[in-house]
């Protein structure tokens, strides 16, 4: 008959997964982000002029006010009367849900309070590409669709529907990095088992693509 007594090593064991649990919980409070300050000195004539793909970028940090104006022209709340985006959808049912891939974590974007919630402490951004270029990103955008949102309907519906929103959203992506001087690159090959692991995304849960984000390379 197997003992039932814990060792010294199982333990210690559990009291670090206690402390870890703690740690992440302490950190899983939602990080509110600056109020959004776009540059409306920059037309809409000049940004579509300066949009682009690239894949090439300086490796540092982008500030918090930079990640608060992204997020925002992104998929952030416009009309705070009625809680529509910046991003339309298909019948409004806000399907897509935005997360962000830095150094420090995995967050949730919070359109409403315009806040990160942290889903994954670490630096996980690996698994948000399969191509070597996109490495020296120092952000990376995921996009994806919730399919319990959006309601009966055949799954290639609503993988159609998902993707033609998640393309406004990237859009505006690409429109403001233009506006603000940063790069940016959209693609679909991303490890997609590994960051839905990550992600702890449900089985109705997809992820439609990815978007990089930084400054130019050299800057």
């Amino acid at each position: 008959m197997k003992s039932s007594k814990l060792t010294v090593s199982s333990i210690s064991m559990l009291i670090a997964a206690c402390f870890a649990l703690t740690a992440f919980a302490q950190d899983s409070k939602p990080i509110p982000l600056p109020a959004p300050k776009l540059d409306s000195s920059v037309s809409l004539a000049q940004a579509l002029k300066d949009r682009k793909t690239t894949r090439e970028w300086a490796p540092q940090a982008l500030p918090e006010q930079t990640i608060s104006n992204l997020l925002w022209a992104a998929w952030g709340i416009n009309r705070p009367d009625s809680g529509r985006r910046t991003a339309p959808s298909a019948l409004n049912r806000q399907e897509i849900e935005l997360y962000i891939a830095t150094d420090k974590g995995v967050y949730l974007y919070d359109p409403k309070g315009h806040a990160l919630v942290p889903v994954a402490l670490g630096d996980h951004r690996q698994q948000t590409y399969t191509q070597a270029p996109f490495k020296e990103a120092p952000v990376h955008l995921v996009y994806v669709a919730d399919f319990a949102k959006m309601g009966e309907g055949e799954e290639s519906q609503k993988m159609t529907l998902a993707g033609m929103d998640t393309g406004f959203i990237a859009q505006n992506v690409y429109l403001y990095c233009a506006s603000a001087g940063l790069n940016a690159g959209y693609r679909v090959s991303i490890d997609r088992p590994s960051l839905s692991q990550t992600a702890k995304l449900r089985p109705d849960q997809k992820i439609m693509g990815a978007q990089s984000v930084g400054l130019p390379k050299g800057k």
